[in-house]
């Protein structure tokens, strides 16, 4: 994401890796395909040499081929699990931890019989992933009327599913991603507490819905503090107080927390990852200035 002409699996990869890699702040990273061979074995060795963490991202696998877990058509369904399930081999080459994907559309009637199809499809991809080894899986909770437009959605209904989900695999959970919790409706106290129990990555993020002609308009993961945008220092700050509330994050605790940001127009990938940065660090400062007395805004 924060270096988009690699999401498709070409550009440079490798020299995009390195620098996170090489980045002491960080102690994991986020990739998806890579389409050279080659790359992909430098890239192998990197990961291992610089002991990171390794999450595989699914998700754009699915939005570039139009993949739908919930489809209705039985063929338009086989045809996105086995999408999932090459980025779960893939995921396995590049020694990944963890898996992350998403719903599909929200149809227009029938949820439940979606939600059915959804459920019955990670299944599947669950004891696919298991056959192979311990790779985890996590169902990224998105916007249902904005801009992905997706089946999940509420994460009410994704701890429905991830509880049915989990009688297959008790390693299943939801990925929650901050800048989707605007276009979600859910304030971080109310979505993080639903999701407690079955959270198993998070994501912190921004996002702009208030001019479709913006350019960060939608799901698009602008920096944080960006004009008109719904996230900066206060918003995450309550986010972690949450997460820390919860569990999630503490002392002695390894979960992940990772930036899911993207240059806007001609922006630098490098500066918004360094205003990243800096905007984590002064929301950890804020939370600990106020002693977790940051109030939920419902």
């Amino acid at each position: 994401m924060a270096y988009p002409e690699t999401m498709g699996g070409d550009g440079p990869t490798v020299e995009t890796i390195k620098k996170i890699v090489q980045d002491e702040f960080f102690s994991g990273i986020e990739i998806t395909s890579i389409n050279n061979s080659e790359d992909q074995k430098e890239v192998i060795q990197i990961l291992q040499s610089g002991g990171m963490t390794v999450g595989f991202g699914a998700q754009p696998i699915l939005l570039r081929n139009k993949g739908n877990l919930n489809s209705f058509d039985e063929t338009e369904r086989r045809r996105a699990i086995e999408l999932v399930k090459g980025g779960i081999d893939q995921a396995y080459e590049l020694n990944a931890s963890k898996i992350g994907f998403l719903s599909g559309a929200k149809p227009d009637t029938n949820q439940d019989v979606a939600l059915q199809l959804l459920t019955d499809s990670i299944k599947e991809l669950c004891i696919y992933a298991k056959s192979k080894g311990d790779l985890i899986l996590s169902l990224e909770t998105f916007d249902d009327e904005t801009d992905k437009k997706c089946l999940i959605g509420s994460n009410t209904l994704a701890v429905e599913v991830a509880k049915e989900v989990r009688k297959v695999d008790p390693t299943f959970g939801l990925m929650l991603d901050l800048s989707h919790l605007p276009m979600q409706r859910e304030t971080s106290f109310n979505a993080l507490t639903i999701a407690r129990d079955y959270i198993n990555h998070a994501h912190i993020g921004n996002c702009y819905i208030k001019d479709i002609s913006d350019p960060a308009y939608g799901d698009q993961h602008p920096r944080f503090g960006y004009p008109g945008s719904e996230v900066d220092v206060p918003e995450l700050a309550e986010y972690l107080r949450v997460l820390l509330e919860i569990g999630y994050i503490g002392e002695g605790n390894k979960n992940i927390v990772a930036f899911e940001v993207k240059p806007v127009g001609k922006e630098s990938s490098d500066i918004v990852i360094a205003q990243s940065k800096r905007t984590l660090v002064d929301a950890w400062s804020l939370l600990h200035s106020t002693k977790g007395r940051l109030v939920n805004i419902s």
